[in-house]
């Protein structure tokens, strides 16, 4: 058996309080998640706030299109801190998240530790280094371009030449 971690960090130059507002609440995945997995919450949340026990079921198709129900638990919250989610029912054997937040003097760093194993023993290996690891990848540059855009992009700075 496979057994893999997935790391990934991200500053951004907001509150804490802005990021964990957003991050917090599971309707937010959706914006967050690449279109063409046709990320869908199906579970009622309207705009209720992550806590522990929380089940949110959903359905994605993380490959060839093909639809899947994907149910995860979050185990573990500390306000403006950390939450955990936890697999129930999906593609994985094994799949816990951390997602933790910490303040900089200049915004927030966020951390992303997937730990996880793919099914299937040694074929589950193979697929993960064939695609399931470049997949993790895809989807967290994209999750990256759409935090910057979303807590970065009025930081930045524009300097406009003068027209003659």
């Amino acid at each position: 058996m496979s057994f893999y971690q997935f790391y990934k960090e991200q500053i951004l130059h907001a509150s804490i309080d802005d990021v964990w507002e957003f991050i917090s609440s599971p309707i937010n995945l959706k914006e967050i998640t690449p279109k063409y997995m046709g990320f869908d919450i199906i579970s009622d949340l309207m705009d209720k706030k992550m806590y522990p026990g929380m089940i949110i079921s959903y359905k994605v198709s993380p490959v060839l299109g093909i639809k899947t129900t994907w149910v995860t638990e979050i185990t573990q919250v500390r306000d403006k801190s950390y939450f955990v989610d936890e697999q129930r029912v999906g593609p994985y054997s094994i799949w816990h998240h951390q997602h933790i937040i910490e303040p900089l003097s200049n915004g927030v760093i966020m951390k992303d530790i997937i730990s996880y194993q793919p099914p299937f023993g040694f074929l589950g290996a193979i697929a993960n280094r064939l695609f399931i690891k470049s997949k993790l990848n895809e989807i967290f540059e994209y999750r990256r371009k759409v935090l910057e855009l979303r807590f970065n992009a009025s930081k930045m700075k524009v300097k406009i030449a003068p027209t003659l």
